[in-house]
């Protein structure tokens, strides 16, 4: 494939990783909380971090410890229809749920660490009552003044990360098939916004529209008429696998991951 200039841009699918079973998410972390005093234990998680375009998502989530909802794991080993009959769920038994939402422009000026972590504080702030303790997919809110934990790959763990990750994750599907009607020829409804073949096409032929996050840097190096490197390289992700269910943990990474040279975004 040609760069932006004309120059070959040099490509790799990511490959396919073997099935296993998954396991609904369990509640022992919010358990011992809840023996050690701490009421209203809330999971937090985010979507998005990753994408090319569009915001970045976070969804709190206090669930009770019985929330007999089956079905609750990382988002992104679920089909959407899974996906949007939980969400319903979640909402309905969950005893708060928060989102919050932070938009391409200011990703762009904060950098997409700092607006996840916005993100995540939106979603505290929209919960009807205050949460006691925090429990966070891999990151920390040092400015949050709650007890914490993060937890790596808290989503495939922790109920209350994984019915967030769920809230989170519809919530932003919905507004990407909003936007895929406002600007149809770059696909967001089929990819979310995320790194595939097609949409990087697009990007090359129609150029980035409002909704591609300025800070990435191809999109950057392109408005300011930059050749583009190269030896830049890109990890497409294939389409059928952005809401696929068949994806062991590990996997599904990759739906959240950011593309190498896709991203400048300080700490």
């Amino acid at each position: 494939m040609d760069g932006f200039f004309g120059e070959p841009v040099r490509t790799r699918r990511l490959p396919r990783r073997r099935t296993k079973r998954a396991r609904d998410a369990h509640m022992r972390n919010e358990r011992a909380l809840h023996l050690a005093g701490f009421r209203r234990v809330a999971g937090i998680d985010e979507v998005g971090r990753g994408s090319l375009a569009g915001p970045v998502v976070a969804a709190a989530v206090v669930l009770p410890e019985r929330h007999r909802i089956k079905g609750i794991r990382d988002s992104k080993i679920l089909t959407r229809a899974r996906r949007e009959a939980l969400y319903e769920l979640i909402l309905d038994r969950a005893e708060a749920v928060g989102v919050g939402c932070v938009e391409v422009e200011v990703i762009d000026r904060i950098n997409i660490l700092q607006a996840t972590k916005l993100a995540m504080r939106q979603a505290l702030g929209h919960m009807a009552e205050p949460p006691d303790h925090l429990l966070i997919d891999a990151l920390s809110l040092r400015d949050v003044p709650l007890p914490q934990r993060a937890i790596i790959d808290g989503d495939a763990i922790s109920g209350s990360i994984a019915a967030a990750s769920i809230v989170a994750k519809v919530t932003r599907d919905r507004i990407c098939d909003e936007f895929d009607g406002r600007y149809p020829a770059y696909g967001f409804a089929r990819n979310k916004g995320y790194a595939t073949r097609r949409h990087w096409d697009a990007i090359m032929a129609e150029g980035p529209c409002e909704w591609h996050r300025r800070s990435f840097a191809p999109v950057r190096l392109m408005l300011a008429g930059t050749q583009l490197p190269l030896d830049l390289e890109f990890e497409f992700l294939d389409e059928a696998d952005i809401d696929a269910a068949d994806l062991d943990g590990s996997a599904s990474d990759t739906a959240e991951l950011e593309p190498r040279a896709l991203a400048d975004d300080a700490d």
